[in-house]
């Protein structure tokens, strides 16, 4: 019985490891198109920069920094099942049936503050993120701010790959070491609890010849007083 219980413990805990691999696979996918959206964004400062352009070419600029500036933005609001993906709050997974726990590393996307009763929570923005959402690049001393903004962004979120990346190889191991430990108690409670298949087919036939000879014997015996019978007329 016990063994059967941790059995079912080790079970939750293999569920609970692959959705936390699940969780961190779809803060990667969507940091990838961040880093898209950042490497468009420094392009743009860039080519502000450029003497020959005009203030409305400038202003064009700006259109699209804007938009992807708002598309991470949104991003950041995210989530997993109700879970924030880009709080930065660090999540305790289930590792073993112990309740072991693996300490996720979060991840802060936040470009904006958290309201709450006492106002807006400056601790959780990101503020290398921000500054570059934020960036205007309508003149060239914006547009130089934001190249230096866009690459410090792609610079942080180069470390939050990292991060995740770390946090997937290390479930990925606590998930082999959960498989292999559901195997050894699966063995150990077969010991216990399953039939012996070659020792009780052995039994089986053993009994099975038991009943044919004795149902032969209880056939011979019943046709004796037949052949009797037979004698006498």
């Amino acid at each position: 019985m016990q063994l059967t219980s941790e059995m079912a413990r080790v079970g939750a805990a293999s569920n609970n490891v692959s959705d936390a691999t699940s969780f961190n696979q779809t803060q990667d996918g969507y940091l990838q198109q961040v880093n898209t959206a950042f490497s468009r964004m420094s392009e743009l400062a860039v080519q502000a920069q450029d003497v020959t352009k005009t203030t409305n070419d400038r202003a064009l600029y700006q259109q699209e920094y804007a938009a992807l500036g708002a598309y991470v933005t949104n991003v950041s609001t995210q989530s997993f099942n109700g879970v924030s993906l880009f709080n930065g709050h660090t999540l305790h997974v289930t590792t073993d049936p112990s309740a072991d726990l693996f300490n996720m590393v979060g991840v802060n996307l936040q470009v904006a503050g958290t309201t709450s009763s006492t106002g807006v929570l400056a601790s959780d923005f990101n503020t290398t993120y921000n500054v570059a959402v934020t960036g205007n690049i309508r003149s060239v001393t914006g547009a130089e701010g934001a190249v230096t903004a866009t690459e410090n962004a792609i610079q942080q979120l180069a470390s939050d790959r990292a991060n995740i990346g770390a946090n997937e190889e290390s479930l990925t191991y606590y998930k082999d070491q959960l498989s292999a430990l559901n195997n050894n108690i699966s063995a150990a409670n077969s010991q216990i609890a399953d039939v012996d298949v070659a020792a009780e087919s052995t039994n089986y036939a053993k009994a099975n010849i038991l009943v044919q000879t004795g149902t032969a014997m209880l056939a011979q015996a019943n046709s004796l007083p037949q052949s009797v019978l037979k004698l006498l007329q």
